[in-house]
């Protein structure tokens, strides 16, 4: 099992670096307001989860700049993840308000549909 999964990690990394999209631009007034405000945004993924990888290409395609926290190589972020969200459960967006409370979201799907609302693309 564990050769299984060594050999489909090495298959989901060679996917993501043959064809992962190309960031969006957006004009420069909008893209410093989205870095501005994605600072608020970490995105809790594991390098070889496809979810994850599905998340981090809307990302790219969304033109925004998110810090992502890799929870299997990295044990502080894995304890951030279960004592912020509760679970050990990527892909997983922990969003900061503006009344200082956090929000996480897990689902790759929902963290897309977000983000795509929250930050439109703009030409």
């Amino acid at each position: 099992m564990s050769i299984i999964r060594w050999l489909l990690a090495r298959i989901i990394f060679v996917v993501d670096l043959l064809f992962r999209p190309r960031i969006h631009k957006h004009p420069a007034e909008v893209q410093a307001e989205y870095n501005a405000s994605t600072k608020a945004l970490s995105l809790y993924q594991f390098a070889a989860c496809p979810f994850c990888v599905k998340a981090r290409w809307a990302i790219r395609r969304l033109g925004l700049s998110i810090e992502y926290k890799d929870a299997k190589r990295n044990a502080q972020y894995a304890k951030e993840l279960v004592e912020g969200g509760g679970q050990l459960k990527v892909p997983c967006l922990r969003i900061e308000k503006n009344d200082g409370g956090v929000e996480w979201m897990y689902e790759s799907s929902d963290i897309i549909s977000y983000l795509a609302h929250q930050y439109p693309k703009q030409n």
